[in-house]
């Protein structure tokens, strides 16, 4: 009988690992990044404790785990360029360094597929330095450089948007009993958590990182204000909560989490089963199952990850009338230009 129960679980679960999609992806290259990089092997001291003060410094400024762990490798590889450079001392970096290793970067060979690096792997080596520079003038070295190197042009990716049919959809989804553990007790606390997850990256518009780091504390139930204390460039900001998910978000913390954790010191929003804190990875990749448990056979074939709650929202406040500027200060983005994407997805007759 438990064989028999656990079956359409595992098919979904199998679809929801074919599915990954972005992520999948990044990983991969993160792990290949790693296993390269464990070749790299700096000389120089002083190299050596500046790459692990940087690290040190993301983890401290609350970075991803993606970002704290990436962003070092990338660096070591600009520090052994600078050692065979002969430039023994941090102190002695100039913009012709950073522009040196940006052609040698460029012109490097890309090791597993042939021809040359992509010009988003080239950005990421770009940014890792812009970061580097950032703590050198946080840690007060005088004359530190500017990057003098503009990003390489992508083409921008396609947006996924969920109709306001379709994330009505998931929401009454949680209601239901299909996909979910047949035992009534737990079947209800996932089914909370679910109207949790949709609440904090539909509703309210987070990042990925920035709902996995939700802590209870962040959420002021009286005022109903969601305070986003990790955002992206360490940004914070207040995000306003209507009646239904504070709602939603109190059942959540009140009524069934409080069943899971194993404390109640344990400050995470999103728990596991196992009372545990949940990373973005499973936030993600509980999304996807919700999905694929629908009967909605177009949304199941959307490429759906967290972030595409975060647009869906975004248009559908544009789409209600609501100034940019207003949506660019829930989303917690730093300029309009990042807001204006949402412009080209709205028709032209709202």
């Amino acid at each position: 009988m438990r064989k028999e129960c656990e079956m359409p679980l595992l098919r979904i679960v199998s679809k929801a690992s074919k599915g990954l999609g972005s992520n999948e992806v990044i990983f991969r290259k993160l792990k290949e990044t790693k296993k390269r990089m464990q070749k790299i092997t700096l000389k120089n001291s002083s190299y050596q404790y500046l790459e692990i003060s940087f690290k040190e410094w993301l983890e401290v400024l609350g970075y991803g785990k993606g970002t704290v762990n990436g962003m070092p490798l990338l660096i070591r590889e600009f520090l052994k360029h600078l050692e065979e450079k002969q430039i023994s001392n941090i102190n002695q970096l100039q913009q012709k360094h950073i522009k040196s290793y940006y052609q040698y970067v460029s012109m490097r060979g890309n090791e597993r597929r042939g021809g040359g690096l992509s010009s988003n792997y080239i950005n990421k080596h770009l940014q890792a330095i812009e970061k580097l520079l950032m703590f050198l003038n946080h840690k007060g070295l005088k004359q530190v450089p500017s990057l003098g190197i503009r990003l390489e042009k992508l083409e921008r990716k396609e947006i996924t948007i969920l109709t306001q049919s379709e994330i009505k959809e998931l929401f009454e989804h949680t209601r239901n009993t299909e996909g979910y553990p047949i035992d009534e007790g737990k079947m209800e606390i996932l089914q909370s958590r679910d109207r949790a997850l949709l609440t904090i990256f539909y509703s309210c518009g987070l990042r990925r990182n920035e709902g996995a780091n939700v802590r209870i504390e962040d959420i002021n139930f009286d005022t109903r204000i969601l305070h986003v204390k990790k955002g992206k460039n360490y940004k914070e900001r207040f995000v306003p909560l209507n009646k239904t998910s504070a709602r939603y978000l109190e059942e959540w913390v009140y009524d069934y989490r409080i069943q899971l954790i194993k404390t109640k010191k344990e400050p995470m929003l999103f728990v596991n089963i196992h009372g545990a804190p949940m990373s973005g990875g499973t936030l993600y990749t509980r999304l996807k199952l919700l999905v694929l448990q629908s009967s909605n056979i177009s949304l199941q074939e959307k490429t759906i990850g967290l972030h595409s709650l975060r647009h869906s929202i975004a248009t559908h406040l544009l789409e209600a009338g609501m100034s940019l500027e207003k949506i660019a200060k829930f989303l917690g983005h730093s300029s309009l230009e990042s807001t204006q994407i949402y412009t080209h997805l709205v028709s032209p007759n709202q």
